[in-house]
């Protein structure tokens, strides 16, 4: 189905990024490496999603053709106060770092959250310290004209 859509739509796969969580990993693993395998050949980067809230097993991340991990909001959001968030933003990201991945932090709020997270080796940020969620329409125009004004804040 995505093959389908990327031929229709003709668009360059190496700008699609799918994320993906880890329940829809947990059925039919065989056939679901196996059709990652043909997305990733064709350009298309891989995330999984919310990482180390759900039952991933380290086994199964090994096999798996990903190219990020992205760390959960809900270790994110108090990274700076509870320790065992620190330490588990700190392990997420050197494990990915050792598989040769790359680790996007969800639900940064603060300047201070992403500078830890940057300090640790995190590449990539998404959170309200950015840009709340937009309208498709509000975003591309952001996006054709960055100088013509802020994104709102909602």
């Amino acid at each position: 189905m995505v093959v389908n859509a990327i031929e229709q739509a003709g668009i360059e796969p190496r700008r699609l990024k799918l994320e993906l969580t880890e329940s829809l990993l947990a059925d039919r693993m065989e056939i679901t490496i196996q059709k990652m395998g043909l997305l990733k050949s064709l350009g298309v980067t891989l995330a999984l999603d919310d990482f180390g809230v759900g039952y991933s097993s380290l086994s199964m991340l090994k096999r798996l053709p990903l190219d990020q991990l992205k760390i959960d909001k809900g270790f994110v959001d108090d990274v700076l106060t509870d320790p065992n968030d620190a330490a588990i933003s700190r392990a997420i990201i050197s494990l990915a770092q050792s598989l040769g991945l790359q680790v996007v932090a969800e639900g940064v709020e603060t300047q201070a959250q992403r500078d830890f997270l940057a300090y640790q080796g995190c590449d990539q940020f998404q959170g309200y310290l950015f840009a709340p969620p937009l309208p498709i329409e509000t975003l591309d125009a952001y996006l054709r004209d960055p100088a013509a004004g802020m994104m709102p804040v909602v």
